[in-house]
Order: C-alpha cells, then structure tokens, then sequence
C-alpha cells in the first residue's frame, strides 16, 4: 500500500485495492505452490531509507522493522535529517528518553530455516555467525534501538494477531512508571517461504483449505509504528499528535475442546471490546467505526463480526483493512492503528464489510482476535485541536 503515513492515507482514500492477485510473488520462490497468494512490500528497496552499509547481514523482518522506525522518528519531528532534535537546557537528550515496543508473532522464520537447512543439509560448521542473532525473537527490536540510538526500554511482545494491541497496554505501562518519555510503538512481521507453508500445513493459509472456505484475503507483510507519548511530553515539545489511544481491553475463552488447535473465541472479543469502551469512557453509540482483524479466514470473520454486532449493534459501520494488506499477524493491529489514523484523516470508506462511514471519524474502535481464544480491542480518538 506504500511506505510511509501520507502514502497510507492517499492508498485509503484511492480504495485499499489488494495486489496479489496478479500471481507474483517476490519474496520466495512460489514455483511449487500452485495458486499462492501473499501481500508483500513490493519492490522493498531498505537502502533508499537506511543507506548501503550494514545491511548484508541483516534479514527481511529486520529491515521492515528498520525502515518503519526511522520513519516514525522523523514523522513525529523527533529526529530531522537522521539527528535527534534539539533538546531544551538541563533535558536529558533525547536518545535517552525514547524506547520500544514491538509485536512481531513468528520471529525471522526466515534466519531459522536458513540455518536449519544448512546445518541439516550440510555441516553446522558452514553456519554464517553474523546471521546467527536473526534467531532470536527479539533480535529486530534490538537491531532498531542500535540503529535508531534508542536507549530507553526495548520490549518485543509476542501474541500472535493481538501483539500490537498489547504492546500499546504494555507501553501504557511503562509511559506511567517513567521508564521512558517517548515509545515507539507497533509490530513487524516478515513474509517467508516457511511462514507461508506452516499456515498451508494447518490449513489455515486464507485461500487453499476448508477452513477458509470461499476466502478472499491472504497472509501479508508490513510494518508499523506510532509514537505514543502523554500529552504532558507532546506539549512540551510542541508535537501535533494525530490521535489519542483513551481505552484497552483484552479477553480469553477457552476453546470447548482441549485437541482444537485453533479457536474463534468471539465471547472473548465482546468482553474485550466492553473492556475497553469502559475503560476509555465511550458510549458503543459514540463508535464511529470498527477497524477490525476481518482478513478472510471464515469463522474467524463470522465470530468477529458477530461479536462486534452484539457488542455494538448492527448500525455501526466496520471496515476491514487486512483484505487487501493481507493478514500480517504480529503487524496486523499496528497496520489496523495506522488504518484508524487514516481514518481521522478522512480517508475511511476503504475495504468497508458492513455499513459506510458517515461525516467525520472522531472515535474508532480496533478489534483482534487470536487464534487460540484471545482477543484484544483499542480505543482510538481522533485529536482535539
């Protein structure tokens, strides 16, 4: 959909039309998947935003994750040109004062199998150290803060398609306990020849099974973030925010039988969406939208809808980005944010599954469900002026 927040808002506003069903496929070799389907960032070029050095060793989760970072910096004026802005007398730089929060569900899949392969297929001695690091799942939250020069708090969160919803509880946290002034939060995740044959394998690649039967939607890529900061440290240095995130929610119901593998719990989606409409103070009739995790997997689609039915009515319309970026899982609720604050930009009849959006977006509702029984929802509230 593009690389960057006004190219966002101008894919919105032109319709969020899908790309994948053209058959192409970039980022492995599909040869041997009859009929695969991925949302990918096309044509990814990382050095055009991060330069040509240092970039060999590094894998595809990390440059996404990269490129989206240095982009949130400069979009929030916290960095100008690559350097961190001025810094009043007797502040603490601001290196210093900003962190990370980062959902990413599966980890570089991509590292894993390499060196999975070649240690297999043909001597462990043959392994690439630099590539090592990769395996780890919080390796690309650490390669940002390197690159970035984020000394506060780095935490990656990992709950599959809610992560990026609870890295914002968890950046909550963290924002009130002082650990850091500023956070870069979202979520990353990266697509991969094994990424996508794990889902074929379960049945649950979003167009090639019975469990999502008469689907449209694919697995995706992408990365986002937002800065979140109190609106104390917004003044201060006299941002101009673009939304406010006044309320959070999460829930789990366990599935009926302990052999599911996965699970649609939409009891749990309702409690959650209560939770956080309680939590931010919101009527359900103030709901502007629903911004939901809709992606093409049919009960998961069924249950969500419904929950959100039940716990907001039928009158509320509900839009549903990931039928056309694809279901980026760990990304998912950070791109599901990023679609929100296209929202308030006027940019929100796009990839619309029930109702159109009316007038101006003032509140918006994010919904994720997991797939093993969780759920989380976000509040998000156009900016005062």
């Amino acid at each position: 959909m593009g690389i960057g927040r006004e190219a966002l808002i101008a894919a919105m506003r032109a319709g969020l039309r899908p790309s994948w069903d053209d058959g192409r496929v970039e980022t492995f070799d599909a040869a041997k998947y009859p009929s695969a389907r991925v949302a990918e960032v096309r044509g990814f070029e990382p050095s055009a935003y991060l330069g040509e050095r240092g970039l060999r060793s590094l894998d595809r989760l990390c440059k996404l994750l990269l490129v989206a970072a240095r982009l949130c910096l400069h979009d929030a004026g916290l960095k100008k040109s690559g350097a961190w802005i001025d810094v009043k007398d007797g502040d603490r730089p601001w290196a210093d004062r900003v962190g990370i929060v980062v959902s990413n569900a599966y980890g570089s899949l991509e590292a894993i199998s390499e060196l999975d392969r070649v240690a297999l297929l043909e001597d462990p001695r043959y392994i690439n150290p630099s590539r090592f690091p990769l395996t780890v799942s919080n390796s690309a939250a650490g390669y940002a803060s390197i690159w970035e020069d984020l000394r506060a708090l780095n935490v990656s969160v990992s709950n599959g398609n809610c992560g990026a919803l609870d890295a914002v509880a968890c950046a909550d946290v963290f924002l009130q306990s002082a650990r850091a002034d500023v956070l870069l939060v979202g979520g990353a995740e990266a697509m991969s020849e094994a990424l996508f044959v794990a889902f074929r394998r379960l049945g649950a690649d979003l167009g090639s099974s019975n469990l999502s039967r008469d689907s449209t939607g694919c697995l995706g890529e992408g990365a986002a973030f937002v800065t979140l900061e109190t609106s104390e440290t917004a003044k201060a240095r006299a941002a101009a925010p673009l939304g406010e995130i006044v309320g959070y929610g999460t829930a789990f119901a366990p599935p009926p039988r302990e052999a599911s593998l996965v699970y649609p719990a939409g009891e749990a989606l309702e409690d959650a969406i209560d939770n956080a409409l309680l939590d931010a103070g919101v009527a359900k009739q103030d709901v502007d939208v629903v911004v939901s995790g809709i992606s093409g997997m049919r009960p998961f689609d069924e249950a969500e809808l419904l929950a959100i039915q039940r716990a907001l009515g039928t009158d509320t319309p509900v839009m549903a980005p990931k039928t056309a970026m694809g279901e980026a899982l760990g990304a998912g609720g950070a791109l599901a944010m990023s679609a929100a604050i296209g929202c308030f930009h006027d940019a929100g009849g796009a990839c619309m599954v029930r109702g159109t959006v009316r007038g101006p977006v003032c509140t918006a509702l994010v919904t994720s469900m997991g797939y093993y029984g969780d759920a989380s929802a976000l509040v998000m509230r156009r900016a005062s002026k």
